[in-house]
C-alpha cells in the first residue's frame, strides 16, 4: 500500500493523472473528453483498435489495469458487468489492493447495486474513495460531454470527483451511499423501457384502426399520454428526424443492454422483495426481443407489433 493520497489536485492545482480503464462506445469519448480537456490519461482495454484511438488523441497505453493506474490519483472504468469490475478490483492482480490511500475511484459501470456495494465496501476498508456512479445519455451524451451521472458513495468522494465528472456530464446526481447510483440507475432505466414497450404498443394501436403515426404521435405529445420516449426516441419509423426507427434501429441504445439494465432491475426487486409488474413484464418483452435485435437500438420493439418494420 503507498502513501495516503487526499486530493485530486496537488497544490498548485495541477490536474490529477487519471487512469481510464474499458474503451467501448462509452468509454472510448468519455476518455476523449478528459484529454480535450488537458487531463493525462492512461488507459486500458482489451480492444487494440480501442487503444490506438486513444493514443492518437493523446493518452498513453497500458498492458493491464495494474499498469494504467501506476501512477494515477484517480481511476475510472467502464466495464460491461458487474464481474468485470470485481475482476478488475478485487480479483487476481486487482487493483484496489494496490491503489494508495485516498486514491479515487469511479466505476461508471451499470452492474447490480450489490456488486457495487461489495467493493466499495472493500475500498473504503482500505482508504480508498469508491464512488458508483453510472450513466445516461447514450453514446452521443458522451460523445458531447453532456451525460447524466448518478453518483453513489460519501459526500467527501463526490465533491472530490465532481469537478471531474462535469468534464464528461452536464447533470451531476448524488443519489446517496455506495450502491445508490445503481439504484437509481435501474429504477431510471426500467420505467424507460416500460415507457417505449407501452409507446409502441399504443402507436401500434392507432396505426391498426387507421391513424397516422405522426398525427398521434403529435396528439400524445400534446396531452396526457406524453413521454420521453414520443418527445426524443419515437418508435415508429419515419415520424421524427435523426432517431434510429428511421435509420433501420441502428445507433442509440441497444435493446441487449435494455434488457441487461432490466434484468437488473429484477434482481434487485427480488433482493429487496419488491413487487415491480409493469417492470416484469417489460422485462419479458425484450428478452424475446433481444433474441434476433440485441443489437438494435431499444426502440426496436416496435417491431414485435408490425415486423415490417425490422426489414
Amino acid at each position: 500500500m503507498g502513501t495516503q493520497n487526499t486530493s485530486t489536485t496537488d497544490k498548485n492545482g495541477a490536474k490529477p493523472n487519471i487512469a481510464f480503464i474499458g474503451l467501448g462506445n462509452m468509454g472510448a469519448p468519455m476518455a476523449e473528453n478528459l484529454l480535450k480537456a488537458g487531463y493525462s490519461l492512461s488507459v486500458y482495454d482489451l480492444s487494440e483498435s480501442a487503444t490506438q484511438r486513444l493514443q492518437q488523441a493523446g493518452a498513453s497505453v497500458a498492458d493491464s489495469p495494474k499498469d494504467a493506474a501506476s501512477n494515477a490519483q484517480v481511476v475510472i472504468s467502464m466495464l460491461p458487468a458487474g464481474k468485470h469490475v470485481h475482476s478488475v478490483y478485487l480479483g487476481e492482480n486487482g487493483l484496489l489492493a494496490e491503489l494508495p490511500k485516498g486514491t479515487l475511484v469511479i466505476d461508471s459501470s451499470t452492474i447490480a447495486a450489490a456488486d457495487a456495494t461489495v467493493v466499495a465496501e472493500a475500498a473504503s476498508n482500505l482508504g480508498i474513495d469508491f464512488l458508483d456512479a453510472p450513466v445516461s445519455g447514450g453514446t452521443g451524451g458522451a460523445v458531447a460531454g453532456s451525460l447524466t451521472f448518478i453518483v453513489g458513495g460519501s459526500v467527501h468522494a463526490f465533491a472530490k470527483a465532481e469537478p471531474i465528472l462535469a468534464v464528461m456530464g452536464k447533470n451531476i446526481f448524488h443519489a446517496g451511499d455506495h450502491g445508490a447510483g445503481q439504484v437509481a440507475k435501474i429504477c431510471n432505466n426500467m420505467l424507460l423501457g416500460i415507457l417505449m414497450a407501452g409507446t409502441a404498443e399504443a402507436i401500434n394501436l392507432g396505426v391498426k384502426n387507421g391513424l397516422d403515426p405522426k398525427v398521434l404521435s403529435d396528439i400524445m405529445l400534446q396531452s396526457s399520454g406524453r413521454n420521453w420516449t414520443l418527445e426524443v426516441n419515437n418508435p415508429y419509423p419515419q415520424v421524427m428526424e435523426n432517431v434510429p426507427s428511421s435509420n433501420g434501429y441502428q445507433g442509440g441504445f441497444m435493446s441487449k443492454l435494455m434488457q441487461k439494465d432490466l434484468n437488473l432491475a429484477m434482481q434487485t426487486a427480488q433482493d429487496t422483495n419488491v413487487e415491480t409488474p409493469m417492470g416484469a413484464k417489460a422485462t419479458e418483452l425484450y428478452e424475446a426481443h433481444t433474441v434476433e435485435n440485441g443489437d438494435k437500438d431499444f426502440s426496436s420493439i416496435m417491431g414485435r407489433h408490425d415486423s415490417s418494420v425490422l426489414s
